[in-house]
């Protein structure tokens, strides 16, 4: 019988097969896939980068904490170092040709300034380099600023996003874009990425490598174990020997269960091993060269001391990781965790047929190994670092990528019946709590009330029943697949809030940008602060916004030239105790952050005149 074809019919099939046959013969990917990849780059940035930096909202919050200051001025002085020694030996980090002495010029080039890490010009070895030489190339490239300092987290996230969306393409199709999507739109993830601190440099070469490490335990193909060793030795140039011990024993554990020694020994790749050695001894080795205590500071006092003690005063109780754990996966918590049982589920009912003795008939390997593999690597963090003497969030945020990855493929798996209601109302509450707390936090930092205005209160109470409302009426009505997209409305929301709204306020009250640039204006040719009974954040934050150490009359004494005295609103005692004698007068209130600003006049004739204790406080050193 002949068929007929309609003359739209003929149109439209050769158009069809000619487009299948330039992809396949160019390589192009399918129209679903540019899709899904526009739609993760855009969402991921703005994610990541929304009022992070002036091309992106706009730098709305400066350095914040002890830290962010503190590491993003070590990277500005080894720059300078760095820039010094390439100028002195006239060249550049390349070499301007073959011959040896441009090569050896370049290479006290590339030397200077990189291997110690240096604070106020004293060595300061309580990290690696890693954060450093990054945070100095992005400062040569963009210029010394706060929002350049976190760029290095922020590209970290990015990668990391990045790669779980291709290896979940790749091993476990159909649950990618979620599990990326979940990883960058989680509270943990958010808020790292925008740390001028060495957690992020951790946690994502870390994660990609571990990642590397189970696509080579699928295919076997040596080419996967590359990411383990050469990311593994990133992560070792982050924060130390935290990131081979984790893997090593994560990696063990996983074989371990599975009975599968042989796949522990053939992970042990001598090329790899090499890779990972050029990668981290020149660095270990040149810095212990140049500072002989290098080695015990680091190793003993920082990693051993400050796992097995308090000595740093970062006590918590050993629950505290679970309540960390909780707050970084939201607005995903409950899901997460849904996940992540279901995941336990399937790792018991593995163990429970591992334990026949004709495990799965024809086949070497029992059951899909993936979901025991992320379990593992999600758990093992959380419980050993439980055990520390010192606990900080971002000790543990290596687990929260194979818990995003986890709600991710469970998602995928659920799609045809979808959530239970219990589940998707509990996920709709917290969406709606946290948009909740969200927006009642710039009333919190600006009032410093528990208790915010009747009006505000019904605000955030009518925005998270919305929000809410969103998240239930979009995934009931269009099922599990828009889980995803639902969720994303209140997160980009609440960070528009606060960051495009209340960025401000953010900034007066955590960061000591404002204050300087304020010292700046009010007191242009005073060079000098000093600070009596501050906060850290303070103290760090104003010597990197002015690029000068402050002084601290304690340990260095009052400066007898002209100087600026912050120190907390009505702390007369401050006051009558070091100044008495000298003239100074109140410059202004912070009052933000409850601080007060007085201008010290240089101590010239009058220090003779003064009573022989008070001459005494008034002739320290100037740091």
């Amino acid at each position: 019988m002949t068929t007929i074809q309609q003359p739209a019919d003929s149109d439209a099939r050769p158009s069809s097969g000619l487009s299948d046959r330039l992809r396949h013969v160019f390589q192009l990917p399918a129209p679903a896939v540019v899709w899904e990849f526009c739609i993760l780059l855009g969402v991921s940035l703005f994610l990541l980068c929304f009022g992070l930096s002036p091309l992106t909202g706009g730098d709305r919050l400066g350095l914040v904490g002890a830290d962010e200051p503190r590491y993003a001025q070590i990277a500005r002085e080894m720059l300078a170092s760095h820039e010094e020694a390439c100028a002195a030996a006239h060249t550049s980090m390349w070499p301007g040709s073959l011959r040896p002495a441009d090569i050896e010029a370049a290479y006290h080039c590339i030397l200077g300034g990189t291997v110690t890490p240096v604070l106020y010009g004293q060595p300061w070895l309580e990290k690696p380099a890693l954060y450093y030489w990054r945070a100095m190339g992005f400062f040569k490239e963009f210029g010394v600023s706060d929002w350049s300092a976190r760029l290095p987290s922020t590209s970290g996230a990015f990668a990391l996003i990045f790669l779980i969306y291709l290896h979940m393409k790749r091993f476990r199709p159909g649950g990618q874009l979620d599990a990326a999507l979940i990883t960058a739109s989680s509270l943990a993830i958010i808020a790292f990425a925008r740390g001028a601190s060495t957690d992020m440099q951790l946690a994502a070469p870390f994660c990609i490598g571990m990642l590397g490490w189970y696509a080579w335990y699928e295919t076997g193909k040596k080419f996967w174990l590359f990411d383990l060793y050469f990311f593994g030795a990133a992560a070792t140039l982050a924060k130390g020997p935290v990131a081979p011990f984790l893997a090593l024993a994560i990696i063990s554990l996983f074989l371990g269960l599975r009975r599968e020694w042989s796949a522990l020994r053939r992970t042990i790749w001598v090329p790899g091993i090499i890779l990972y050695l050029v990668m981290v001894l020149p660095w270990y080795i040149a810095v212990q060269k140049r500072n002989p205590t290098f080695y015990r500071s680091f190793f003993l006092e920082h990693n051993l001391e400050r796992f097995a003690t308090n000595r740093y005063q970062h006590h918590q109780p050993f629950w505290y990781y679970l309540a960390v754990l909780i707050l970084g996966l939201m607005p995903w918590t409950v899901v997460s965790i849904r996940a992540l049982f279901s995941a336990l589920q399937v790792c018991l009912a593995e163990w429970r047929v591992r334990k026949d003795p004709k495990r799965y008939l024809g086949h070497s390997r029992a059951g899909d190994a993936f979901p025991e593999f992320l379990v593992l690597w999600a758990l093992f963090p959380i419980l050993f670092f439980s055990f520390s003497g010192s606990k900080l969030p971002g000790y543990i945020l290596p687990s929260i990528p194979p818990i995003t990855i986890l709600t991710g493929d469970y998602l995928n798996r659920i799609r045809r019946r979808g959530l239970t209601n219990s589940l998707l109302w509990s996920h709709a509450i917290v969406c709606a709590v946290l948009v909740f707390v969200l927006v009642l936090a710039p009333q919190h930092m600006k009032y410093e009330t528990l208790v915010p205005s009747a009006l505000w209160l019904v605000c955030a109470g009518v925005a998270a029943v919305t929000m809410g409302a969103v998240v239930l009426f979009m995934t009931r009505r269009w099922g599990t697949t828009q889980m995803t997209n639902a969720t994303l409305i209140p997160v980009v929301a609440t960070l528009i809030f606060l960051l495009g709204f209340y960025g401000k306020e953010l900034d007066l009250n955590y960061s000591a940008r404002p204050l300087a640039n304020e010292i700046a204006r009010q007191a242009p040719g005073v060079e000098v602060v000093a600070l009596q009974n501050v906060k850290r954040d303070m103290d760090y934050g104003l010597a990197f916004y002015r690029n000068r150490p402050t002084v601290h009359y304690p340990v260095d004494g009052v400066p007898q030239g002209e100087h600026l005295l912050v120190l907390r609103a009505n702390d007369t005692e401050t006051l009558d105790r070091y100044l008495a004698g000298r003239i100074y007068k109140p410059l202004f209130l912070y009052e933000s952050q409850g601080l007060e600003i007085y201008r010290v006049y240089a101590n010239d004739a009058t220090a003779s005149a003064l009573p022989a204790s008070t001459a005494e406080l008034a002739a320290g050193p100037i740091r």
